[in-house]
């Protein structure tokens, strides 16, 4: 009976070292990935009101940049702040604020609408206006939403198989929401630059994006809209009193967040100047509290 024959003892060591030369491989290139998508990656901090010591989130500008979109859409509606936390912590739970193109089942977007259920087309749901403004409508018909426990009045609406997921996400959704309503202001800071290294910046772009996130009176009519000087957006700040500076900072927080989308270079408003290098930092000139100014990449 013939008998197996067996390897050369010389052959372990060999398999042993290839081995290790493999993990060394892959840990190299984990490595090299997690700095990547890390260190010096385009980053936005939301914290304490003017940058002051506290509890902060941190988060990608594509989330910012939605979180701001769902915001601005609730606002716009006339909702509170607790309506907006209700929507950025569902949100957060059902995409990590990323507007996918895949779910469960037929789920879609930003908070995962089913086109079969009667959410809307798989386009509309696509599109964070639309798909905020269908979770807020569908919000306000829950009663007494806002002095309901947040995971309540979110399982309420999404009819979630995880009913407890929504609570944790609850801290980072209101800090978001204290800043993205305007309520702290020079919280919201992102790091990156333009998204599309050397393209100019685009005004009409600009303000298209801005009535399609918060209506068509955000921006002065037509004809006195192009006064801006060239490579700027001015938005007016039309609010009363004490809600003048809260809808100042909306608006100046929205445009730090749509910055890199939209190629904004700098933000300034009431006596803050915004850019993706410095951040928040106080104005040396005379404070304006009337007007949001964007300038635009060249």
């Amino acid at each position: 009976m013939p008998r197996t024959s067996t390897p050369p003892r010389r052959s372990r060591p060999l398999r042993v070292a290839a081995a290790f030369a493999v993990l060394v491989a892959l840990a190299g290139y984990l490595a090299v990935q997690y700095l990547s998508g890390h260190e010096g990656a385009p980053r936005c901090t939301v914290g304490p009101a003017g940058g002051g010591e506290g509890r902060t989130y941190e988060l990608s500008p594509v989330q910012a940049s939605n979180a701001a979109t769902i915001s601005a859409v609730g606002t716009t509606r006339g909702l509170p702040e607790r309506a907006v936390t209700i929507a950025l912590a569902t949100a957060l739970q059902e995409s990590t604020l990323r507007n996918i193109d895949h779910g469960d089942k037929d789920s879609l977007g930003l908070f995962q609408q089913r086109p079969s259920q009667g959410w809307g087309t798989p386009a509309q749901i696509m599109d964070p206006v639309y798909s905020s403004g269908k979770f807020y409508e569908h919000l306000v018909d829950v009663p007494d939403y806002s002095r309901l426990p947040l995971t309540v009045a979110a399982q309420r609406v999404q009819k979630s198989a995880f009913p407890e997921a929504y609570a944790k996400h609850e801290p980072d959704a209101a800090l978001l929401a204290a800043a993205l309503t305007g309520r702290s202001p020079a919280s919201l800071t992102c790091s990156q630059a333009a998204t599309t290294a050397g393209a100019p910046g685009d005004a009409a772009e600009v303000r298209s994006d801005l009535v399609r996130a918060f209506g068509k009176d955000v921006l002065p009519s037509a004809g006195s809209a192009g006064a801006s000087a060239a490579g700027t957006v001015s938005v007016p700040v039309r609010a009363e009193d004490d809600a003048a500076s809260r809808r100042g900072w909306e608006l100046a927080h929205w445009a730090v967040a749509r910055a890199g989308t939209l190629r904004i270079e700098e933000v300034s408003y009431a006596g803050r100047v915004w850019t993706a290098d410095t951040g928040w930092r106080t104005e040396r000139k005379e404070s304006d509290a009337t007007t949001v100014r964007l300038r635009l990449a060249q």
